[in-house]
């Protein structure tokens, strides 16, 4: 099984999600398995929440696992509030 690690650093938002909805693709095309680690984001909002469901989903269509791996607690406290954290695939 392949594993792609796609880091992400500094802001998930309007201006980068473009950029990062590319490497997640072409992640999501050459692996079995693609870990997304947030550790490194310092600021996520909706559009970046956007672009990290629209990867689950479509890693799911094209049976591939995708993993998150938990941001900066301000980042993670974003996703609480959005009731996402159960929804997405974040490890534990």
């Amino acid at each position: 099984m392949s594993t792609v690690t796609v880091s992400l650093e500094g802001e998930l938002d309007f201006a980068t999600a473009f950029d990062v909805e590319m490497r997640l693709e072409e992640a999501i095309r050459n692996a079995d398995e693609v870990v997304v680690d947030l550790s490194g984001v310092e600021f996520i909002d909706s559009t970046g929440i956007r672009t990290l469901l629209e990867a689950h989903q479509s890693a799911r269509r094209a049976n591939v696992t995708l993993r998150l791996l938990p941001g900066r607690t301000s980042v993670q406290r974003v996703f609480a509030m959005a009731g996402l954290l159960d929804e997405l695939p974040f490890a534990r």
